[in-house]
């Protein structure tokens, strides 16, 4: 998977909008919160909500080890960082954001929820 087939996946979800709040570093929002964490188009990786908890998340470190990582800074919180060329299935990858979405529009207060 490219890292402009996942931009791509991650701008069609609902009330999706893409943000470089940091020079060089591509993320993609949702009303004022990021769901993926994509850096430059050579990063080769995305960081993502992939639990709950540190311990969910951990089931990808588990499941993945040379392709997931805990993310700096938000690892803590049931973030990772997750390699695009590795061994990590594109539908696994998908799935991925796709719950990295929903975990963090299930989070917005009801007014910055996106419609549909």
């Amino acid at each position: 998977m490219t890292h402009a087939e996942l931009l791509e996946h991650c701008l069609r979800k609902p009330g999706a909008w893409l943000d470089q709040p940091w020079e060089d570093d591509t993320v993609v929002k949702v009303g004022p919160k990021i769901f993926a964490f994509l850096g430059g188009p050579d990063t080769g990786s995305v960081a993502l909500k992939c639990g709950a908890t540190r311990a969910e998340a951990d089931e990808w470190l588990a499941r993945y080890p040379d392709d997931a990582t805990a993310s700096a800074y938000t690892g803590r919180y049931g973030w990772n960082r997750l390699r695009l060329d590795g061994a990590i299935p594109r539908d696994e990858l998908l799935e991925a954001v796709d719950g990295s979405y929903a975990a963090v529009v299930s989070r917005l207060p009801a007014r910055e929820r996106p419609a549909g």
